[in-house]
């Protein structure tokens, strides 16, 4: 059986933890900043867990990703 290639702009994101979760940061961090407040843009800040369909859909992308 052949490896499976690795999408490597998703390995950069996203991380694996020690339970096999995989934790990317939040969205809409990149413009437009001024008109959030600043306990929304530390939230976005944070890693959190992919649950149900992403999380799977990540593990497709990045077979081999260790933590």
């Amino acid at each position: 059986m052949t490896k499976i290639r690795t999408c490597r702009g998703a390995a950069k994101r996203f991380k694996i933890t020690g339970t096999g979760k995989i934790m990317a940061y939040g969205a809409n961090h990149g413009h437009k900043l001024g008109k959030k407040s600043m306990a929304k843009k530390k939230l976005m800040l944070k890693k959190r867990v992919l649950h149900g369909a992403d999380a799977r859909n990540m593990k497709r992308l990045v077979p081999y990703l260790k933590g």
